[in-house]
């Protein structure tokens, strides 16, 4: 018996599920896919977001569909935003057409232009191994205020090295986080910013060991208007491997 709470299985199912995917991510989702839609969203819909996203990364993509279509739409957008971009397109192509033009306005352009070019990248490519998470700063933005974001970032995401971007998004460079503490807190990143060399998607993951090696922390990977898409770095290149795509991919 719980003491100085009222029992809630709810609760405890939610312990318990948070705890599977935490532990054992494909089986969980192998697990969550077999059962009845409704049933996989009671399951996850009290998990947080995080959680829900290393679920999806595992899971057919037209079962994650049919599961996110019971989620409210801004909580699947940004589920969405945070899978690898096959994933999340294989999802986004099994939603209905009303359900897209829901996330077509809640989405950025680029990313849902992703979403339709994801589909021919080869499963060794960028594309396919790169991580959704990055952070990135304006050229004007004055180191000062790149320390002041960062002081609240969680510590399990902070990020070895800040992207520098123009003001229509493009990649212009990247500062190491480890550097931004000796650099003058009024200088603006485009200025003390370093080269940033990148990948294009459909490019083979291989071609970022070279950059990395050569003292690049972070590999972007970039569209055709050098917008980024993802990252790439060691850990993705040597402990993932890009999953089994289902359906058209």
């Amino acid at each position: 018996m719980m003491q100085g709470k009222e029992f809630n299985a709810s609760h405890l199912t939610a312990w318990v599920t948070e705890k599977f995917i935490t532990t054992a991510p494909a089986a969980a989702a192998l697990a969550l896919q077999t059962l009845a839609t409704h049933e996989a969203v009671l399951l996850l819909k009290p998990l947080k977001a995080e959680q829900v996203v290393v679920c999806m990364r595992e899971m057919d993509g037209v079962k994650a569909a049919a599961i996110l279509r019971r989620f409210p739409s801004r909580q699947t957008a940004y589920i969405l935003s945070r899978l690898p971009l096959p994933q999340a397109a294989a999802i986004y192509h099994a939603f209905s057409v009303p359900q897209q033009a829901k996330m077509k306005a809640l989405l950025e352009s680029n990313l849902l232009q992703a979403f339709s070019n994801a589909t021919e990248w080869p499963a060794e490519s960028a594309g396919a191994y790169m991580k959704r998470e990055f952070i990135s700063f304006k050229t004007e933005t004055k180191v000062a205020e790149i320390l002041e974001k960062l002081k609240n970032w969680p510590r399990k995401k902070f990020p070895s090295a800040c992207f520098i971007v123009n003001k229509d998004g493009q990649l212009k460079g990247y500062i190491r986080t480890a550097e931004l503490a000796f650099l003058a807190p009024t200088a603006v990143a485009g200025s003390v910013m370093s080269e940033s060399r990148s990948l294009s998607p459909e490019k083979p993951a291989e071609e970022a060991k070279t950059l990395l090696q050569q003292g690049q922390v972070l590999v972007p990977v970039v569209d055709t208007s050098q917008v980024i898409l993802g990252t790439l770095s060691w850990a993705e290149l040597s402990e993932n491997k890009p999953k089994k795509r289902f359906g058209w991919f």
